[in-house]
């Protein structure tokens, strides 16, 4: 009802905001059970996304899961990492060069890989140390924790077999994490390595000295450095390029050393 003003007299305007109040109240929670249920079919609770499994206690080894892209220090040191292998021709290759130079890296192996391909590896990483990029490089962050542990178990017993040494160190493959990736790593005990700088073969096609300036150019200290010693024929820029790229940071000062070495080193700052 409205006053000889025109306007709507106080009563109506509290009853009728109660009801607009009432309504929204209304939708907030048909919202919430609607969100419930499309989440329960995604699933969300349970599932990729989810960082627990269920209500009971959660086996997670030491209980936390460091999460790294690079360490914070002011000594001129960088990880060079590998990811994908090994196979027979590009990772024989990778160490070759990094014996010829002395130079320490971090693989981050797949497991099926590393079983059919044990002999690529086996006695060839005594500078080195190995990580774990799940058993057959799939999107790990589209699957549940039960999945994922499984997943991750599988391949840490194939690379401990083929290299002679257990992975201490994750990574998985894309850098897609998903709760359940969080989950399953601190089930393991893994710390969680991602990447501060990543090789940009697609930048330098037949250039491997430009490749190889580039990335000098943009290593800073405590960097963590994404290459691969498996996948298209683009990529063997980055590693035609590796002894420029190697004498190029020597040349600034840079010292190679492996992911728990940098990690060692970031821990003491």
């Amino acid at each position: 009802m409205a006053d000889d003003g025109g306007r709507l007299g106080r009563r109506t305007v509290l009853r009728r905001s109660a009801l607009l109040a009432g309504g929204a109240a209304v939708g907030a929670v048909a919202m919430s059970e609607s969100t419930w249920i499309a989440d329960r079919r995604l699933p969300l609770a349970g599932g990729p996304a989810s960082a627990t499994l269920g209500n009971r206690f959660q086996q997670v080894g030491a209980g936390a899961v460091a999460v790294v892209w690079g360490v914070r220090t002011a000594d001129p040191l960088v990880a060079l990492t590998f990811d994908d292998g090994p196979r027979p021709q590009w990772t024989t290759r990778v160490l070759d060069t990094l014996d010829r130079y002395a130079v320490p890296a971090t693989f981050f192996l797949v497991g099926e890989r590393a079983r059919r391909y044990a002999g690529v590896v086996h006695g060839r990483l005594g500078r080195h140390e190995v990580g774990n990029h799940s058993w057959a490089h799939r999107d790990l962050a589209r699957m549940d924790a039960a999945a994922v542990h499984d997943d991750l178990s599988r391949s840490h017993d194939a690379i401990t077999a083929a290299a002679g040494v257990a992975p201490r160190l994750v990574r998985p493959p894309y850098g897609h994490l998903g709760g359940a990736v969080l989950h399953a790593a601190a089930r393991l005990d893994y710390r969680l390595v991602l990447w501060t700088l990543q090789m940009v073969e697609s930048e330098f096609p037949d250039d491997p000295a430009g490749h190889a300036r580039r990335i000098v150019g943009d290593v800073r200290p405590g960097t963590i450095l994404l290459a691969h010693d498996v996948g298209t024929r683009r990529r063997l820029v980055a590693l035609d390029g590796l002894p420029d790229m190697i004498a190029g940071l020597r040349g600034r000062g840079y010292r190679f050393v492996t992911v728990s070495q940098l990690l060692h080193a970031g821990a003491e700052v």
